[in-house]
């Protein structure tokens, strides 16, 4: 054991390489490798990984592994707020996405995201060639200036990936199930409905069904909100309605929506969800227990709730 500690000593603190601490202690090389492994394995030598301030490395993985996630990024948010975790998550999850879109991406983008334009407003361009096509996977929806963003959220990820967008230029919610079908008839939206089933990757928001989420540019309507609610709704993806438990939520809104529907987003690949804030917490959880996305961008007092 003396020798394992002062051939640990010398390799680990005087950070002698082990060609010198042989010669030094008048043994092999191999003889050197041997004591430091046994030292290792035997307690002497112990590895610590200390996390930066900003990292959380343990949340990501406690989240991974919770709900059989592929990935989680745990932005560090300099207050539980909207506005701080909207910056911070944006920010993240466009490091995130210049970092990991690979070459030929076929790219879903959802049409209303706080989070979604705080991404684009930072994203750096990607490499040519690395996504093929960006798609609105919903169509417009809300008040005038939200339905502006629709296109243009769209359009600057086809900027920033250097890729061919694919608008959807129709409202997201119609007024009946005949009035979808006559559009989905049309051959520019067809085309985007048709791109729904080969996408490789997803980039959606989470919606909550809270009150101070669905003012000012609500996406429904009054009386579409308050049934889904007293139906059991707390959030959606691309207006796919879930409860608390992350269960589909059936309700006939689904025979209004122009957007990617519950069996197409969850054949896609990888489905990454970017949201954050403690008037979505309940709406995150329930995602992430439904398996609605596979990968989460959120901020670290959002990922202690769901931790909780």
């Amino acid at each position: 054991m003396r020798l394992w500690v002062k051939v640990a000593r010398m390799y680990h603190e005087e950070r002698m390489g082990q060609p010198a601490i042989a010669k030094r202690l008048n043994l092999s090389q191999s003889q050197i490798s041997r004591l430091l492994r046994e030292a290792q394995d035997n307690g002497v030598i112990r590895t610590l990984v200390v996390t930066p301030t900003g990292l959380y490395s343990e949340l990501e993985e406690e989240l991974r592994r919770r709900f059989d996630l592929l990935d989680v990024v745990v932005a560090d948010a300099p207050d539980d707020d909207a506005h701080a975790v909207t910056s911070a998550i944006g920010t993240a999850a466009a490091v995130y996405l210049e970092h990991t879109l690979g070459r030929g991406e076929r790219l879903g983008v959802s049409s209303r995201s706080a989070a979604l334009q705080a991404t684009v407003d930072v994203m750096s361009p990607v490499k040519t060639g690395a996504v093929e096509t960006v798609v609105q996977s919903l169509g417009a929806v809300g008040d005038a200036a939200m339905r502006a963003q629709a296109s243009r959220l769209t359009g600057s990820f086809a900027h920033l990936t250097r890729a061919r967008p694919i608008y959807l230029a129709t409202p997201g919610v119609l007024t009946s199930q005949v009035v979808r079908d006559g559009l989905l008839a049309d051959a520019h939206i067809a085309e985007a409905a048709s791109a729904w089933r080969s996408l490789t990757t997803l980039v959606t928001g989470i919606g909550a069904m809270s009150a101070p989420h669905r003012t000012g540019g609500s996406a429904l309507a009054e009386s579409d909100s308050e049934r889904l609610q007293r139906a059991g709704a707390v959030g959606d993806m691309c207006l796919n309605f879930f409860d608390e438990h992350g269960a589909t939520v059936p309700d006939e809104l689904s025979d209004r929506v122009i957007g990617i529907s519950e069996g197409e987003l969850r054949a896609v690949p990888r489905r990454i969800a970017v949201a954050g804030g403690p008037q979505k917490s309940r709406a995150i959880l329930a995602a992430c227990r439904g398996g609605w996305a596979n990968v989460l961008v959120t901020d670290q007092f959002t990922a202690e709730r769901l931790c909780a």
